[in-house]
């Protein structure tokens, strides 16, 4: 029998994603906090932008938050930096596939 440690973001009481290293966990669980804060800022927009759209576009900008600062300080184009790490998910598993696998 062997002993895995997986390291697992939970929101309001929901799983949201899990992890085999505690540094890609906790970059995830600040990229969510930083999510939250924009959404507080997205709701006060004068754009008509529904409730799913707001969280939506929140998750995003979050996800892409380096690019997003460097176009904000004046940045022709966003770094290809963030597209990187973005597709890099090799140890990272939503909840939801784990639980269709372990239903298999």
């Amino acid at each position: 029998m062997a002993v895995v440690v997986k390291y697992v973001v939970e929101r309001n009481g929901v799983e949201r994603m899990t992890f085999t290293t505690k540094k890609e966990a906790d970059a995830y669980d600040k990229m969510l906090d930083i999510a939250e804060s924009l959404e507080v800022m997205l709701e006060k927009v004068d754009v008509p932008l529904s409730e799913q759209q707001v969280e939506s576009l929140a998750l995003e900008i979050a996800k892409s938050k380096d690019d997003f600062m460097a176009v904000l300080k004046g940045a022709k184009e966003p770094s290809t930096k963030g597209a990187a790490k973005a597709k890099k998910a090799d140890n990272v598993a939503s909840i939801k596939n784990n639980d269709e696998q372990q239903a298999s």
